[in-house]
């Protein structure tokens, strides 16, 4: 979820690329669930691991940017370049949500009718703030910490992790780390191995244990990816954006391990794919250098929308959930629409990204601007 432009350092665009592909699986991913019983049956079915690859491209390139750069930055600058970096697009996703919610009234979501606007609009002033509402506060039936928003829960834990990293974890040595990420890679073990669907779903809820999922999913992922900064010698990789690319969309897409019988094989599947595919998938991204004027703006575009589409496409996922429900309409019969989505969603998030986020940026950077030139 993060851009790093580092004056002095080289500019990952291939990981820039790359968070592009992990979000419009995600997008993918969510269009296919509106169809699905379960996610036992679903098609390009472990898209929502998309997160955990954010969390752990976010460590990654965190800590390149600003390890090196404590004893010339203070947290208040720190604090200042992640809330200009992320907020604007917070705010958008949830007026967009706030827009998009009346016409989510379906047989899934029942009570939206009979929400009052005064009761919505607060939701979404509330929601400008990553504030999570509890289950008994929420609107709109899911026990979402963000109803208007879903996926504000993972920017949620994404300011948490930065929290951490910036008031204690950065001044962690490379053992000590180690340490944090071994006892949170048991963590996100033992929750895919005895999660009761089998899997790391979860986190959007203010509840013991959704709180729980949400920390084992961003602990591990955020911290290893700081300490892979730490520690990868980065080598050369030859196209390695293709195969990058190719891998990630495989290990989103595989279909579900196990069946319901065996649980535990799919809590397996994804606990490898976060704890040792992933971390490479980011090696091996790092290792690679963009050829040409095509690559180059093909690794750009996705990487200018991977944020905005992320934060941006749900509601979207609402109404077409809700239009599905309604009329039972199936994968066949739903893929033009499903289509028009996700051109749609694109679409969205490259206006919301020129229109809106990089003017907003661009204002609040010459209003407070950045004495280290840093930004991430």
């Amino acid at each position: 979820m993060s851009t790093v432009a580092v004056n002095s350092k080289p500019h990952y665009l291939i990981l820039d690329g790359l968070r592009g592909v992990a979000a419009i699986m995600v997008v993918v991913f969510h269009i296919f669930e509106a169809h699905a019983n379960s996610h036992l049956d679903q098609i390009i079915n472990h898209g929502y691991l998309a997160v955990d690859f954010f969390f752990l491209l976010s460590g990654f390139v965190i800590g390149y940017a600003y390890d090196d750069r404590w004893h010339k930055l203070t947290l208040k600058e720190f604090f200042k370049r992640r809330l200009i970096r992320l907020q604007p697009m917070v705010i958008m996703g949830m007026i967009i949500g706030a827009v998009c919610f009346y016409y989510q009234d379906s047989v899934l979501w029942p009570q939206i009718s009979d929400v009052p606007v005064w009761k919505m609009l607060l939701v979404m002033v509330i929601g400008f703030t990553l504030i999570p509402l509890t289950p008994s506060q929420e609107i709109r039936g899911w026990g979402e910490m963000h109803p208007l928003n879903g996926p504000g829960w993972s920017l949620f834990f994404e300011y948490i992790a930065n929290i951490m990293y910036a008031l204690f974890v950065r001044k962690f040595s490379k053992t000590v780390l180690a340490i944090l990420v071994i006892l949170s890679g048991a963590a996100l073990v033992h929750l895919a191995l005895t999660a009761p669907a089998g899997d790391v779903v979860g986190g959007w809820s203010i509840n013991a244990e959704q709180l729980k999922v949400g920390f084992s999913r961003m602990m591990f992922p955020f911290f290893g990816g700081l300490l892979l900064s730490r520690m990868a010698k980065i080598t050369y990789i030859k196209n390695a954006f293709l195969w990058c690319s190719l891998l990630l969309i495989v290990v989103l897409a595989m279909p579900r391990i196990g069946g319901a019988d065996n649980l535990w094989l799919n809590g397996i599947y994804e606990s490898v794919t976060i704890i040792c595919i992933f971390p490479l998938i980011v090696y091996l991204g790092a290792s690679g250098t963009v050829h040409g004027a095509a690559s180059t703006k093909v690794c750009k575009f996705f990487g200018d929308i991977s944020y905005p589409i992320y934060i941006t496409h749900y509601p979207l996922i609402y109404i077409y959930t809700a239009w599905v429900a309604n009329n039972k309409v199936s994968i066949q019969d739903g893929a033009p629409y499903a289509i028009l989505l996700l051109v749609s969603a694109i679409v969205i998030a490259y206006a919301c990204l020129k229109l809106y986020d990089e003017p907003v940026r661009k204002w609040l950077g010459k209003k407070f601007p950045n004495k280290n030139k840093v930004t991430v």
